[in-house]
């Protein structure tokens, strides 16, 4: 066996290298967010080849002094942390003091700079295997400047994995524009080959910072996004996430920021997806720009050494609280809001602008409506919004429930009155005639007033606006299933015993989580009992799932208690069976309408949460403006 030797200085920061430093992106990230760490104001790069060339990173921070200049070279030396009570509650974006050792290991780094009180800078270069500091004067102002050339030449393995120049190129774009939603109040310029590919001033003011949004993420996207701004415990949420109908085929416009950290975090992703569960339609991803403010003391960044993923003190309180935040801002939009993109996006076509719109194509899953947050109201249930119904709808306290339970119960045993007979029953198919339309268009509701009905599919309605064109029953449908959720919620879930209990084979793990925490399955409805090492019997299921899959359900919720602390699962079930209940009870196509029941379906779904797409996640309803109409036939030319 060779005997052991010490490594080389250079050789030891060349193996830090191959984490820190994976391609030209990530040198990108380490300089700049050492310029912001500076208290830069303005970051200026530059590239050349993709960044295997040359990057070049200007600040105008506070810069280093000369005497530390030979320590900033070298690895484990930092500024930013001295022990471990400042490594348990980091407030830097950087804190290891590894990153410029392992770059100057695998490239010819040079790092020029000056502070304020310093009346010339100096320079300062590693040379040789034992990586010796050079210092020699420059001229400089106050900040820094890193030039990094020749990436990865003394490691030709490492270059050998490097892709295109435009590929590794869109890596640092995407690098940058992580850095510049991160500081609105930094300004941020990019040049690749000589070229200005972004330039970005400092975002002060909430205008500002939609602008930076918009050229960074998109106009679609901002003029789609719902603004979040709310605070608790704690924490502190804000940013934007963008309607369901402003879907993704792909997790490409998904930004998180915890204390201006750009993270990917399992806990995280699950809270939006829980949020956006019942409105996103099928292999769709959501799109958010979305910043948590916590105490850096409840949240380690120590984790990984790209720093890309946190571990949270109390999970399970960021959790709930993101879920919870998220879920109450896309419930909150209403028909109201929407139109006012409409008409907005509208304007911004005439006058040549690439925004999304409200087009034609807008009943399509992803294209882009405006919302805006809108005062929680539920007033789905006052007399005035009667209901596709017929007669005034009871609020929700005085609603007849054991009509709806009858009605879950004749679907989940096949047998009985029909969907539509039992929603009948508790009101819901009945006509209530509007109220007259009001002679000053300025009280004109936000979906206006029906006309007609097409093809017995779709109610075609009038506004100021344009026309409107509503699919009836993905509307109703959505309609019925927020009534449902609202009546199983007043009712609580209640749980019924097995009459022959269901055995599970499960690991020694699972069976010692469902002891440990059997009164949080009782909460879900669910009795589980450990029998043996490795077997539970589950003796007791929510009353409304007594025909689904008992030995699913129980395996799923516990893979979700081992995975993210808490389980949904008997809620998403039962809202898929909700749904489908829904489904059945809504309204079908071909059935005429009279103009009353039409004009009643509209004012329900402006008073119903997340009316504009089906349970589904498909889209509801969409608008055709009359400036888009005058455009179709060539009024005005």
């Amino acid at each position: 066996m060779p005997s052991i030797r010490l490594l080389t200085p250079r050789l030891a920061n060349q193996i830090a290298a191959g984490e820190v430093v994976e391609r030209p992106a990530s040198v990108v990230k380490e300089l700049v967010e050492n310029a912001l760490d500076a208290g830069a104001h303005r970051v200026d790069i530059e590239v050349e080849q993709g960044g295997v060339k040359l990057i070049r990173v200007r600040d105008d921070g506070v810069g280093i002094d000369e005497t530390d200049l030979p320590l900033a070279l070298s690895r484990h030396a930092t500024s930013k942390i001295e022990n471990l009570e400042d490594l348990e509650a980091v407030a830097s974006l950087g804190f290891r003091g590894e990153a410029l050792a392992s770059i100057s290991s695998v490239s010819r780094l040079a790092l020029t700079s000056r502070t304020e009180r310093q009346e010339a800078a100096s320079r300062v270069e590693v040379e040789g295997r034992d990586m010796d500091a050079s210092i020699s004067p420059a001229a400089h102002p106050v900040g820094t400047t890193v030039e990094v050339r020749d990436l990865f030449f003394n490691t030709p393995a490492r270059r050998k994995f490097l892709r295109t120049e435009k590929t590794e190129f869109n890596h640092v774009e995407e690098c940058i524009r992580r850095q510049a939603l991160s500081r609105f109040d930094t300004g941020f310029t990019l040049r690749h080959n000589q070229r200005v590919v972004q330039s970005l001033r400092p975002a002060e003011n909430p205008l500002d910072r939609e602008r930076r949004i918009g050229s960074l993420c998109g106009q679609q996207f901002i003029d789609n996004a719902v603004m979040i701004d709310a605070e608790a415990t704690g924490l502190k949420l804000w940013g934007w996430v963008a309607l369901p109908t402003f879907s993704r085929s792909q997790a490409d416009l998904q930004y998180f920021f915890v204390n201006g950290r750009v993270i990917r975090d399992r806990l995280v992703a699950h809270a939006v997806r829980q949020a956006y569960r019942d409105v996103l339609y099928n292999n769709r991803h959501p799109a958010f720009v979305l910043y948590l403010e916590v105490d850096p003391a409840n949240v380690d960044v120590n984790v990984h050494p790209t720093k890309h993923e946190v571990r949270f003190r109390d999970g399970r309180l960021v959790h709930d609280f993101i879920f919870r935040t998220l879920h109450k801002a896309l419930a909150d939009v209403r028909p109201d809001d929407h139109l006012k993109g409409a008409v907005a996006q509208s304007h911004g076509r005439e006058a040549g602008t690439a925004t999304g719109g409200f087009g034609v194509q807008a009943a399509m899953p992803g294209v882009n409506q405006q919302p805006a947050s809108h005062p929680f109201a539920d007033s789905v249930d006052s007399p005035q919004n009667a209901g596709f119904s017929g007669n005034p709808r009871p609020p929700q306290h005085e609603w007849q429930a054991r009509d709806q339970m009858a009605f879950y119960q004749s679907l989940n045993e096949g047998g009985g009155t029909s969907a539509q007979a039992a929603m009948a029953e508790s009101g819901d198919l009945a006509v209530a005639a509007p109220p007259p339309p009001p002679q000053d268009s300025s009280d004109e509701p936000p979906l206006g007033y029906a006309i007609a009905q097409l093809h017995g599919i779709y109610i075609l309605a009038q506004s100021r606006q344009g026309m409107i064109v509503v699919d009836m029953h993905a509307a109703h449908e959505r309609i019925t299933y927020e009534r449902m959720k609202r009546a199983l919620d007043a009712q609580d879930l209640k749980s019924q015993p097995l009459l022959v209990p269901v055995s599970l084979a499960v690991s020694q793990k699972e069976a010692a989580l469902a002891e440990t925490r059997g009164d949080e399955l009782l909460q879900l409805g669910l009795r589980v009992e450990r029998i043996g090492p490795e077997t539970l019997a589950v003796r007791q299921v929510p009353a409304i799932l007594r025909g689904a899959d008992t030995e699913q359900l129980v395996r799923d919720v516990l893979s979700d208690l081992i995975e993210n602390g808490e389980s949904d699962r008997v809620e998403a079930v039962t809202h898929e069976l909700l749904g489908t209940m829904a489904c059945h009870g809504s309204v079908r196509a071909n059935r005429q309408l009279t103009i009353p029941e039409m004009n009643t379906l509209l004012r329900d779904m402006e008073a119903t949460e997340r009316s504009g797409q089906c349970n589904h996640g498909r889209p509801t309803w969409t608008v055709v403006t009359l400036s888009e109409l005058d455009k179709l036939f060539l009024r005005g030319r």
